[in-house]
């Protein structure tokens, strides 16, 4: 089932807020997210050719990849650097404004899905308490949010375009190779790459378990419209407050426990609705849907 496979994913996603902030601590964020895309290719590598697959190169494969990286490695970059300035609580809760920016970038204005977005939006406000003063931090992850948006809204119409795992792993190599100049640059000392226990850990929550959640959001893209994954995607949070409670024994007020029930009240209203599947025929569009410059209709362009 597509919708459980996603929220299962979401739970993984939300272990990486607190895990990635921690790892700041010790490791600059260039270097962090370097090893962590290089781990998580590597991984696909090998699970790729373990299954005697083939990594194609065509030019249009190459070219929708490259697009969809530019979202994903913006939106990683702006969310990474972003959680250096602020709490990994308004990080999670700005992040999660991509169900707002999906379904505006998609031109779907349904009345169950802004009322689904409605709902999660209040919920998260009262799960994450965020501060009302802006910084820095606050308008990178505001960035982060419109980027993973609009990756979410290019994966739609690109993973059906008929090799769905070579897209994903074109985009982990790209993000890959475009990091290593970034980390040079950013020119971390010897002492800050030491393999803690901390960075260890974070790399592998980041690098393993969310390149595997990565693969099934491709999957799911398959057969889901996007705004109901940019919804399911909006459990991060309260995921993340629920292990926190759970497994350090941090402290969720009747606030939290409200916000989170109506996240969670959000998702079941909007994204498991028979009739916001999409249809054989709209699926066949949405794969054929392009603009002149190769990017999929549902995400806007300079030149209209």
């Amino acid at each position: 089932m597509p919708q459980l496979a996603l929220f299962l994913s979401a739970l993984v996603w939300g272990a990486t807020f607190p895990a990635t902030k921690a790892a700041l601590a010790d490791i600059p964020p260039f270097s962090f997210l370097t090893f962590r895309f290089l781990l998580g290719t590597l991984l696909v590598f090998g699970l790729f050719f373990a299954f005697g697959q083939r990594l194609r190169m065509d030019r249009r494969l190459l070219y929708i990849s490259g697009v969809a990286t530019v979202f994903l490695l913006l939106g990683y970059v702006t969310q990474t650097v972003g959680l250096q300035y602020t709490s990994a609580s308004n990080s999670a809760f700005i992040t999660a404004l991509y169900v707002i920016f999906t379904p505006l970038y998609l031109g779907r204005f349904g009345g169950r899905i802004w009322l689904s977005a409605g709902l999660a939006l209040a919920g998260l406000w009262l799960l994450v308490n965020p501060s009302v003063s802006v910084n820095v931090g606050d308008l990178l992850t505001l960035a982060c949010a419109a980027a993973f948006a609009g990756h979410i809204a290019c994966l739609e119409t690109y993973t059906r375009e008929g090799e769905p795992w070579a897209f994903f792993l074109w985009q982990m190599i790209f993000t890959t190779v475009l990091m290593i100049p970034a980390m040079a640059v950013e020119g971390p000392r010897a002492d800050q790459l030491a393999p803690t226990l901390v960075v260890s850990l974070a790399l592998f929550i980041t690098g393993v378990l969310a390149t595997g959640a990565f693969a099934v959001q491709i999957w799911v893209q398959q057969v889901l419209p996007a705004q109901q994954v940019a919804l399911i995607f909006s459990l991060e949070p309260a995921y993340a407050a629920w292990l926190a409670w759970y497994f350090l024994g941090e402290q969720l007020d009747a606030q939290g426990w409200v916000g989170s029930g109506l996240i969670f009240a959000a998702v079941v209203l909007g994204s498991l609705a028979p009739q916001e599947a999409l249809s054989e025929d709209e699926v066949r569009h949405s794969s054929l849907g392009t603009h002149k410059n190769g990017l999929p209709k549902s995400v806007p362009t300079n030149n209209g």
